[in-house]
């Protein structure tokens, strides 16, 4: 089944065709470009879904949609919907990174918990819809480490973990995120599809 994932995010792609191997999955790149919604919604779910299905409506192709980020206890849950632009610069890893850890400065390591939130939307081109979410928990860090991954990889440790996202291989990282849990109970709805 050829799957549409709603993303310029090569990096994205690439971890959704490493968890679902059985899909073709191309991303926003490789159709034809189409008017796109403005992620407005308050939460991870509406915007998963406003993106979802604007690629189901435009291209005529399952689409996935994911909207994910960082909820910071100590700050109510925020970056939450805005963590690719907490900066005020929409995609600014290391920005959104610095301003996380100077907002964090003064609060102890007990209280500095959070966890990765993911919601990923299914649209059919049919209309029908699902939602699922994921969550990885885990304690933000006072000091980057490690090189893979993205975004806040590299100052979040998971629990039961003493290493960052950011020093975990891809398969290891994918066994536990957020997105990983997310796009598995997506990948068995869509298993369970009539094929047309």
């Amino acid at each position: 089944m050829r799957l549409l994932l709603a993303s310029r995010n090569a990096k994205k792609i690439t971890e959704l065709r490493r968890i679902m191997t059985d899909l073709d999955i191309v991303g926003l790149d490789d159709v034809p470009a189409f008017p796109e919604t403005v992620e407005s919604g308050l939460t991870f779910e509406e915007n998963a879904l406003l993106k979802a299905r604007d690629g189901a409506r435009a291209s005529g192709l399952p689409c996935v949609a994911d909207d994910s980020g960082l909820a910071v206890d100590a700050l109510n849950g925020m970056p939450g919907v805005f963590s690719a632009r907490w900066s005020g610069r929409h995609g600014d890893d290391l920005a959104n990174l610095q301003l996380l850890l100077g907002q964090l400065g003064d609060v102890p390591d007990e209280y500095r918990a959070g966890g990765f939130v993911c919601a990923a939307a299914l649209v059919l081109p049919s209309g029908e819809e699902h939602v699922v979410l994921g969550e990885m928990r885990g304690t933000i860090i006072r000091e980057p480490r490690g090189t893979g991954g993205f975004g806040y990889d590299p100052i979040f440790v998971p629990d039961g973990y003493d290493v960052t996202s950011a020093e975990l291989t891809p398969a290891a990282k994918d066994a536990i995120s957020h997105r990983g849990q997310a796009f598995r109970e997506l990948a068995t709805l869509i298993a369970d599809l009539p094929q047309t």
